[in-house]
């Protein structure tokens, strides 16, 4: 059978930060409105994704062509990318039944969990996912050696419903006694995790912190920031990322899909450009009871209603 192609709409028109409220009703009904305008409902034969902004749009597309693809070979149907503005509309999306399997992290799933009343499904991660760390960055000639040391500076954390680019960050900040409203002059968030590298490289924050696969990754890629920035302190790991499909997805193409991924081999050339794109190694099952420190530490935070 030949694979249908993966297409990628044009993303919807751009929407106000959520900031903490990320999944108040009025601004999902928003977000929705632009999922809906991308992507008719009652679509046939048209596998729709999505995934968390957490890096640049063109990013984001780049990394998913060649995977979107491999999954139209695998499943036989047409993918279609389904961009979005900010975090929340992922959730909400997901809940409203208007895309089918979403790239989520930890944080994200947790809220599209709550969101859907335990129907959010996931079904994959990649190995690298199962210890997954933060960096906490600040100028290279910062003289800062410890996270006491941050206090009075002002910081930058990523989107508000980041896992690695705020909530376990903030997390570990407070186990380290460092409470951010209390002990930083002002916090900004930067939205994503590049943009933070640039917000603490530019000077508009005296430190930040960010996922650390995507450090590695603009350092390796010789970023001009990344080379303006140190890493302060890592964290200690934790789950993050997976792919997630919507609860009432036919079981059979849910299995296909996991099956897919559970395929990709990094030392199968025909893999190779995709498992790059993606930073795994591999992937592995995954299940929802592996983000429940995350949703403790979001409790914690007061980050969950």
């Amino acid at each position: 059978m030949m694979s249908k192609k993966t297409v990628f709409p044009k993303p919807p028109l751009a929407l106000l930060d959520l900031a903490r409220r990320a999944c108040a009703r009025a601004a999902a009904a928003l977000l929705l409105t632009g999922v809906a305008l991308a992507l008719p409902a009652g679509a046939e034969n048209v596998l729709r994704v999505s995934a968390i902004p957490d890096e640049s749009p063109t990013e984001l597309q780049r990394k998913f062509a060649p995977l979107g693809d491999y999954l139209s070979k695998e499943t036989g149907m047409e993918v279609r990318f389904v961009p979005v503005s900010d975090y929340a509309a992922v959730v909400e999306a997901l809940a409203a039944k208007k895309v089918d399997l979403a790239w989520l992290g930890g944080f994200t799933f947790v809220q599209a969990k709550r969101r859907t009343n335990g129907g959010a499904t996931p079904l994959v991660q990649r190995a690298e996912d199962e210890k997954f760390t933060s960096r906490f960055i600040v100028p290279a000639a910062s003289t800062a050696k410890s996270l006491a040391d941050l206090k009075g500076k002002t910081f930058a954390f990523g989107s508000p419903s980041s896992t690695s680019g705020h909530l376990m960050p903030r997390h570990f900040l407070q186990q380290a006694g460092i409470d951010p409203e209390r002990d930083f002059k002002t916090i900004a968030f930067s939205g994503a995790h590049d943009a933070t590298v640039a917000f603490v490289a530019s000077g508009r924050a005296e430190a930040g912190v960010l996922n650390a696969s995507v450090l590695d990754k603009l350092t390796e890629a010789g970023n001009p920031n990344a080379s303006k920035v140190r890493v302060l302190s890592t964290t200690p790991p934790y789950f993050d990322y997976n792919w997630t499909a919507r609860g009432d997805l036919d079981p059979a193409l849910a299995k296909k899909i996991t099956a897919a991924f559970l395929k990709l081999d990094a030392n199968n050339p025909e893999h190779k450009e995709i498992m790059q794109l993606q930073r795994a190694t591999r992937f592995i099952p995954t299940r929802a009871s592996n983000y429940d420190g995350i949703e403790a530490a979001a409790q914690a935070a007061g980050l969950l209603k």
